[in-house]
């Protein structure tokens, strides 16, 4: 089978914007002695894909609580390596792999835009049967306009591997999988031989991150699922994580980070999220507490999974309740909004990047705050207490 040749449409040094209004990304407090300053971040500070001599930084106020606008400004080459203002996600440097982008809609894709703003280099894995569509969808600019970032630049996906982390070796492969006519024409695409194809072509990396799940029975309530589907599931969403870890650990540079995403099903019921799947993740929550202690202690990398709130992902509207979950999400959940891919993506920087330097073996929840709820206030139960709306 001949290897699959893969688009990196290296980009040409683009000028950042002088003075343009960003979206806020993040916020927070930081308290110095006695004295207290509120200092809001507009946007996630991007070099990526401009000259090594042509960096630049975010420039931020801070002040009292009031509203504060945030100024992007080109800096000099003589202020390279000056100390940033603020706390910017910095990942200028750090190389990343996503396995399980395929589309430009999931949160694979919103975790490698927002670790390519913060100025990683970008590498994917794309599920072999998917791999011919979506690599002509960048060559043909489909995506484009989701490439963009927030300097105006786009999004330089450096590589995009076959991938099937069902797989760990080629052995492990079945002849029908083999003459399988979606995985012909690609190669190298086992777990084993992606890892050994990265390092081939860079040595190693910095960032691992799993956007991998599959339940063939997901529909099924857990009672009607087979045993083949419960282990299918076990297998493509969360032993997928132990094998890309296991793999990927002796490159991944020491101090790197890898991150999963799981869901709150793990730990509460939710009807319709069948076919072992609910397991499938709480395997992989708790699988990402054993391996913080492993890799951290033999590798010195991280390890977290983010608890993502439901979104209009193709691979979620194949459950087939997605709008109603959204629904119940925006009804119930403390900030009443609908989740944003951004959100998660954001989350994903600032947990690969040195200011979480201490925090692994953890599950972040970027649900809107779901996941503190003990009921749904939505319900007639309630309708006659004063609960609070969000103003509209």
């Amino acid at each position: 089978m001949a290897t699959t040749t893969t688009p990196g449409s290296h980009m040409a040094a683009v000028k950042p914007c002088i003075s343009s209004s960003r979206r806020t990304y993040m916020s927070g407090t930081a308290n110095f002695g006695t004295n207290s300053e509120v200092g809001v971040w507009r946007r996630l500070k991007s070099s990526s894909h401009i000259s090594a001599t042509q960096p630049f930084f975010q420039s931020f106020k801070s002040g009292p609580t009031k509203s504060v606008k945030a100024v992007t400004r080109a800096m000099s080459g003589a202020a390279e390596n000056s100390p940033l203002p603020g706390l910017p996600i910095d990942l200028r440097g750090k190389r990343a792999f996503i396995a399980g982008v395929a589309d430009d809609h999931g949160y694979g894709w919103a975790i490698a835009k927002s670790l390519a703003a913060a100025g990683a280099e970008i590498l994917v894995g794309t599920w072999v049967p998917a791999l011919n569509i979506f690599e002509s969808s960048l060559r043909r600019g489909k995506f484009d306009e989701s490439r963009k970032l927030p300097d105006g630049s786009l999004m330089e996906i450096t590589k995009v591997y076959p991938l099937d982390a069902v797989y760990d070796d080629p052995e492990d492969v079945p002849e029908d999988v083999k003459s399988n006519k979606r995985y012909l024409g690609s190669s190298n695409w086992t777990v084993k031989e992606v890892v050994e194809s990265v390092k081939q072509d860079f040595g190693s990396i910095d960032i691992l991150v799993h956007s991998l799940a599959n339940g063939p029975e997901v529909t099924k309530p857990l009672l009607e699922t087979s045993r083949y589907g419960y282990l299918a599931a076990i297998s493509a969403s969360s032993y997928s994580y132990v094998s890309l870890l296991k793999h990927f650990a002796p490159i991944i540079n020491p101090g790197g980070a890898s991150i999963s995403l799981t869901y709150i099903a793990s730990e509460r019921i939710i009807p319709g999220y069948g076919g072992g799947m609910s397991s499938a993740k709480a395997a992989l929550e708790s699988d990402t507490r054993v391996l913080a202690f492993e890799a951290g202690r033999k590798h010195n990398i991280r390890v977290n999974t983010i608890s993502a709130g439901p979104l209009r992902s193709r691979a979620a509207k194949a459950i087939g309740f997605i709008d109603m979950m959204i629904d119940y999400s925006s009804e119930n959940a403390p900030l009443q909004k609908e989740l944003s891919a951004e959100e998660v993506g954001n989350a994903a920087a600032f947990l690969s990047s040195p200011l979480a330097s201490a925090i692994t073996g953890t599950v972040l929840y970027v649900d809107n705050g779901l996941n503190a709820m003990g009921v749904g206030v939505d319900s007639p139960v309630f309708e006659n207490l004063d609960i609070p709306k969000a103003a509209k």
